[in-house]
């Protein structure tokens, strides 16, 4: 069991926890997690804790059964024999001296320089495109790709754009229009072939790095559909984006798209329609090239 109060912290932190813990009082928090978990979401508390204050009480294999961890400045936790105990202190510590010592202005000149390098390796590396399709379904041995989309930046940083409709002879679910506004009348008077779109879309990507986002299902439905007209599969380099996001950002309630897109503040006009999720991933693995936290 974990007990955490908190008081004068900003709402968001407040409702960043109850993804975790039970909030059974105002600023009183309740719940069971893995000692990783805890020291993660701790962390995260004090990283964004502003003014406020934080105490925690924990289970541990100590005497008493309990460990306490507080950010509060008139008290102090000190073990007194193996036993943790609560210290009043007689007078408040002097304020902290805002500012960076030396060696944090040294590790953050480092992190910056390190991103600034990162930004301009980007520029002088291959070209990226970033793909989407939308099926039937979920099974490529069975399903049939319904759209592709595909856009790119060309050397003048200009968005080049690629989306097709594809003829299928199955009748679409009313299900998969209502999700991305594709209807069998729309296949039969503006798709093309299966064929001419892959061949198309191979030309188009050239030797550019091929970005997604949970690009297996992509990549596995393009393999399908490249073995069923006879043709050699894509042999670029793939780097699918979700994977990146899962190990950097741990607190996502789920690691959809669209809930992708809004931690990273990135809008996207028409989801579930293949160019629209294309560019919105371009922007996504801009953001996280800028950030660091992925170098193609």
């Amino acid at each position: 069991m974990i007990v955490i109060t908190l008081t004068k912290v900003p709402q968001s932190l407040r409702g960043d926890l109850t993804k975790w813990y039970q909030e059974v009082q105002a600023g009183v928090y309740v719940g069971n997690v893995s000692a990783r978990i805890r020291d993660l979401l701790w962390n995260r508390i004090m990283k964004n804790i502003g003014n406020g204050e934080a105490t925690m009480v924990y289970n541990t294999n100590s005497e008493l059964g309990y460990q306490m961890e507080t950010t509060r400045k008139d008290y102090q936790v000190i073990d007194y024999d193996g036993i943790p105990l609560m210290m009043r202190l007689n007078t408040t510590p002097s304020p902290v001296k805002h500012g960076f010592s030396n060696a944090a202005k040294f590790h953050r000149a480092k992190v910056m320089t390190h991103r600034t390098d990162r930004k301009k390796a980007h520029k002088l590396q291959r070209q990226v495109t970033t793909i989407d399709l939308e099926t039937t379904g979920l099974k490529a041995a069975t399903d049939k790709i319904i759209s592709i989309g595909a856009v790119k930046k060309n050397k003048n940083g200009e968005i080049d754009q690629f989306y097709k409709l594809i003829q299928v002879n199955d009748n679409i679910q009313t299900k998969i229009t209502n999700l991305t506004g594709i209807s069998s009348d729309l296949l039969r008077t503006r798709g093309i072939d299966l064929d001419s779109a892959l061949q198309q879309l191979k030309k188009f990507i050239g030797q550019s790095v091929v970005v997604g986002y949970n690009l297996r299902f992509d990549q596995e439905f393009l393999s399908y559909g490249f073995k069923k007209i006879g043709q050699p599969d894509l042999s670029n380099q793939m780097v699918d984006l979700m994977p990146f996001i899962k190990k950097t950002n741990k607190f996502l309630d789920n690691y959809r798209l669209s809930t992708v897109l809004k931690e990273y503040s990135v809008r996207n006009s028409k989801p579930h329609h293949a160019l629209s999720d294309a560019q919105a991933t371009l922007e996504l693995e801009t953001k996280l090239i800028e950030n660091g936290h992925l170098l193609i």
